[in-house]
């Protein structure tokens, strides 16, 4: 699940290099993995999701399909360089932080800003893309409607068009206890703290007391409403199987910015990959297989968007 914390394919990209890149945090530095892609190369932030996700896209609970290595990879043969981040708290951004748990969504903004000054410094670049994925995605949104400066757009892959409660809710609707999480998403988004040591065993680990201050930041955004209030070039990306983020969400998305690009993505899955059937086994199988590429037209379209905005801003 998104908040569980906490086509065909195209050939797959040859590896490439990456170089060593930080960014200030707040008690140490932040660490990530640049990819050149040659002189005045647009660049790419790259903000991965939920949970304990790394810089490739990868996690502990079971996610190795390397989704943002292949990004990075794939916009590199495109004549894009990217960024790619571990978040503070996790990976090699580990000392940024005490506790990787207290966290809040302004502070991943705060981080998103720092990168975004680092990558211009050791890139020359005039201005910075940013791509989000899942929880990313929203991260880019408050950084692109409150603080724009220094960004050239905005690529949103698999991000919720409304607030991640109500799709916490959405999710849980056909469980047993969905009753039950439907009353602490309430209180959470109403700025409580809840006890939930008498909840089922599934709940008390998604509301772990741990990350419920970060669930009461992360609720109290709205997407669509931070949409509208972009004015740079957006692009939204959605899987059409995407069992976490529905393509609903990316038409909420489009509706409070008509002008935004979208692209939604035949046969594909929240890790942007092309699934056999649309079913929770096909899911967990690609989620599996670091050598799987990309849904076909993702990084083309992706290249597509960034290209023709710069000849436009020319």
């Amino acid at each position: 699940m998104l908040m569980a914390f906490h086509s065909v394919g195209v050939a797959a990209p040859q590896p490439v290099t990456g170089e060593d890149i930080s960014a200030p945090g707040p008690k140490g530095l932040l660490k990530g993995t640049l990819t050149r892609a040659g002189k005045n190369a647009p660049v790419v932030l790259i903000l991965p999701g939920s949970g304990p996700t790394d810089r490739d896209g990868n996690n502990v609970l079971g996610i190795k399909a390397g989704t943002y290595r292949l990004l990075a990879e794939g916009l590199a043969a495109q004549a894009i360089a990217s960024v790619r981040v571990d978040k503070r708290g996790l990976g090699a951004s580990a000392a940024a932080v005490t506790n990787g748990n207290d966290v809040t969504i302004a502070d991943y903004v705060q981080d998103t800003r720092n990168w975004i000054a680092s990558t211009q410094k050791q890139t020359g670049a005039h201005c910075v893309w940013l791509l989000g994925h899942s929880e990313g995605g929203l991260i880019a949104l408050v950084t692109a409607a409150e603080t724009p400066a220094g960004l050239c757009g905005v690529i949103l892959a698999s991000t919720p068009g409304k607030p991640l409660g109500d799709v916490v809710k959405q999710q849980l609707a056909p469980t047993p206890f969905a009753a039950d999480a439907n009353r602490v998403v309430d209180q959470l988004a109403a700025g409580k703290k809840v006890d939930v040591s008498a909840l089922a065993a599934p709940l008390q680990h998604i509301f772990n007391p741990a990350v419920q201050g970060f669930l009461i930041s992360a609720f109290s955004y709205d997407p669509a409403q931070l949409m509208a209030r972009i004015k740079l070039p957006v692009l939204i990306i959605q899987g059409a199987w995407d069992a976490q983020v529905s393509v609903q969400d990316a038409g909420l998305l489009n509706a409070a910015k008509p002008d935004a690009q979208i692209l939604i993505v035949p046969q594909t899955g929240h890790l942007l990959k092309t699934l056999s059937t649309n079913t929770p086994d096909a899911n967990r199988a690609v989620a599996a297989d670091p050598n799987l590429p990309l849904a076909a037209g993702i990084v083309g379209d992706v290249s597509g968007f960034i290209k023709k905005a710069a000849s436009e801003k020319e």
